[in-house]
């Protein structure tokens, strides 16, 4: 049964030390971050699952311990899935998609240790009616289930974002925000997958996940933060 949800953006640039002299200018998203995260904390969850973007369609399965690395973005910072090592990832080579590193370092950041941890990456090319399955048998497992769900809007907003401008982006993600900030799971479910991918919106998957785990789970919606620094539509949620 889901109990709460956590709608966070992955962008590395949330890392400080990925961000570095840009840093102050995601500094209210950080915030928001962290005031979703305390909102699974109160919700005394049995599990917490971090579902977000992968380079494979997946679903892929990610134990407590796995780890993540953001050395690709030019800084020596490496971070873990949950508070504990666990040996079943030895010796695997598989590490965390960017966004689930993400939100390994959120976690690390505000201290979890209120549930165990697992993640979920699912990709783009995974299709809705996929994804809401995917959501439907995380939330058929016994115990109260809390969902970190990380994933970036559009990036099309302005002429200089990493999609240039497309006239579209803005009404896409004001539809998103309008959505998450509701927990309205059926307007998730029927986000357009070809417009997503077309806008570059890495958190489709992921929030289509979050909607079939929901269900027809009476939870009520917060809308924490919507911005587009850098032309990326960043919004942060949360469901209880």
């Amino acid at each position: 049964m889901l109990v709460a949800a956590a709608v966070c953006p992955c962008p590395p640039l949330l890392v400080p030390e990925v961000a570095a002299g840009a840093a102050p200018e995601l500094d209210a998203a950080r915030a928001a971050c962290t005031d979703a995260l305390g909102v699974l904390a109160a919700a005394r969850p049995d599990r917490l699952v971090v579902v977000g973007p992968a380079d494979e369609p997946g679903p892929e399965s990610y134990p407590q311990g796995t780890p993540g690395t953001f050395r690709g973005f030019g800084v020596d910072l490496d971070v873990r899935l949950g508070a504990d090592h666990d040996l079943e990832t030895e010796g695997t080579g598989r590490g965390l998609p960017y966004g689930l590193a993400v939100g390994a370092w959120l976690l690390a950041r505000s201290g979890w240790a209120d549930a165990p941890v697992e993640g979920v990456g699912v990709g783009e090319a995974l299709s809705a009616e996929r994804c809401a399955a995917v959501g439907r048998d995380i939330a058929a497992r016994p115990g109260r289930l809390a969902l970190l769900v990380l994933g970036d809007a559009s990036a099309c907003r302005t002429l200089k974002a990493p999609g240039y401008l497309d006239e579209r982006a803005a009404p896409f993600d004001a539809e998103v925000a309008r959505a998450l900030g509701a927990a309205d799971s059926a307007a998730l479910a029927a986000l357009d997958v070809t417009l997503a991918r077309e806008l570059k919106a890495s958190g489709r998957a992921p929030w289509q996940v979050l909607a079939g785990a929901a269900g027809d789970a009476a939870l009520a919606g917060t809308l924490l933060y919507e911005d587009a620094p850098y032309g990326v539509g960043y919004i942060a949620a949360a469901w209880s």
